[in-house]
């Protein structure tokens, strides 16, 4: 069997400006790179970069803090006004250790409701992108449009795991190719049957860009992946990247111990 390849393309642009036109500035590097779009080929965006050409900066200053977010910013050493923020994005907050809170946002356990002070402008935050599935489709319909040709799109941030140091890739939105891939109809190599196992390909992919982007001062907030074994469609099930708290082995032991 012949072995599979990808390929992983950072591609660095200009600064992303609110208000700019994102898929432009990402095709228009790509072409100065002489990095080739072709079908298939799935092109991972950084959240940050899309949140900011939405324009989603807040100015802390222009933020009062409730009371709760005073209690909540003196207990986990947060400015209050970054607190505040947090809990109006977050859909729930659990509680926290020092200057990060986990909060629920998205059906997407996250540090801070993904209100990040990183590559923001100074005493400035970052919100997370605006529907970032509609948005990732927005995009595969722009580059269609421009270039003809058919790929995937994933808006990417940054995630960290239970009991794990240090940050991975995540999927806040996907368009072009089915995101999950249920693995419970094959056998393993004894032969023995598969019964809860789906492979997220659309995380993996993002792990994958995420390590390519960077952290901090790359300016790299694009990838291009080729050779991806992904199935590709117009209408991908983004849902089926969720699953319920109850059936969620993290969050089934959290909320059933909460109960007692």
């Amino acid at each position: 069997m012949e072995q599979q390849k990808m390929h992983i393309i950072g591609i660095h642009t200009p600064p992303i400006e609110p208000g700019g036109d994102i898929t432009a500035v990402i095709l228009n590097a790509a072409r100065d790179q002489r990095v080739d779009i072709e079908d298939g080929d799935i092109l991972a965006i950084a959240s940050k970069a899309v949140a900011i050409a939405q324009g989603r900066i807040v100015d802390l200053s222009r933020i009062k803090p409730s009371a709760k977010a005073k209690t909540l910013g003196k207990k986990f050493d947060l400015q209050p006004e970054y607190a505040e923020l947090i809990i109006r994005e977050a859909e729930r907050v659990y509680g926290g250790v020092s200057k990060a809170l986990l909060t629920l946002k998205n059906h997407i356990l996250t540090p801070n409701s993904g209100v990040d002070r990183k590559n923001a402008p100074r005493n400035s935050v970052v919100l997370w992108p605006e529907n970032p599935h509609l948005t990732a489709e927005q995009i595969r319909t722009e580059i269609l449009e421009k270039t003809g040709k058919r790929v995937g799109v994933l808006i990417v941030d940054s995630r960290i795991t239970p009991l794990r140091m240090g940050t991975v890739g995540i999927t806040l939105g996907v368009a072009g190719f089915e995101p999950v891939r249920d693995c419970r109809s094959n056998k393993d190599i004894y032969g023995k049957s598969v019964f809860i196992t789906r492979h997220c390909l659309a995380d993996d992919l993002s792990s994958a860009a995420h390590m390519v982007m960077g952290e901090t001062g790359e300016r790299t907030p694009a990838v291009l992946i080729k050779g991806a074994s992904v199935k590709m469609t117009e209408s991908p099930d983004a849902d089926a990247l969720n699953i319920p708290m109850e059936e969620c082995l993290y969050m089934g032991v959290l909320v059933s111990r909460s109960r007692r």
